[in-house]
């Protein structure tokens, strides 16, 4: 990695929280240079513009995600099943460290961008289609393979099972309250549980 590169990552990474914290509009360049210790013309020398760096930011924020919850659909866990229990578990067990970074950047990042910044929208697509589809082929391997009721919709499921944890989360950080994120993960579980799984209990 070149010193170039190097800076460039090191602004992106030390600037992450900053822009999911206080907003990926409202975080000025003077912000930028107080948490990263560099001078604007060190961080115009490595992007065109501040809209540049949270683009950046953003695809890091999301892609730390993607990386965690990734690890719920990995070989660790046998069954499709096993998965989506394990999904919803990283939200149970991770709920602190995802309210102390500003929440989740997915969400934030599309409240933000929805009508006033097009690119990020477009960013922000582009993350929750991966999403759906990684959920979706979880469940529709768990059909192929005999764990999953083949007569339901792998893609609505997946889209349901994101409105309702990013809803939770909406409102638990809103009320500062971590019961509502906790209703919305027993309702996922119950659906896993009664309209998803055929395996015997």
């Amino acid at each position: 990695m070149s010193k170039a590169e190097k800076t460039k990552q090191l602004i992106i990474e030390k600037t992450a929280t900053l822009f999911n914290t206080k907003g990926y509009i409202s975080t000025s360049l003077s912000d930028i240079t107080q948490v990263t210790g560099l001078t604007k013309g060190s961080i115009y020398g490595n992007f065109e513009n501040k809209d540049e760096v949270a683009i950046e930011v953003y695809k890091y924020n999301a892609g730390l995600l993607s990386k965690t919850l990734s690890g719920s659909f990995g070989d660790k866990y046998p069954t499709s099943l096993d998965k989506l229990y394990a999904f919803v578990d990283f939200y149970r067990k991770n709920w602190e460290v995802v309210f102390s970074n500003g929440g989740c950047p997915l969400m934030n990042a599309a409240t933000e961008a929805d009508d006033s910044f097009p690119a990020l929208k477009i960013q922000v697509k582009r993350s929750f289609e991966q999403w759906m589809k990684k959920i979706s082929g979880v469940i529709a391997e768990g059909q192929n393979k005999g764990e999953i009721e083949k007569k339901i919709n792998a893609v609505h499921y997946a889209s349901l099972f994101i409105m309702l944890i990013e809803g939770g989360i909406l409102l638990s950080k809103t009320m500062g309250n971590q019961s509502y994120l906790n209703q919305a993960l027993d309702r996922v579980t119950a659906i896993i549980d009664h309209e998803l799984n055929i395996l015997p209990s």
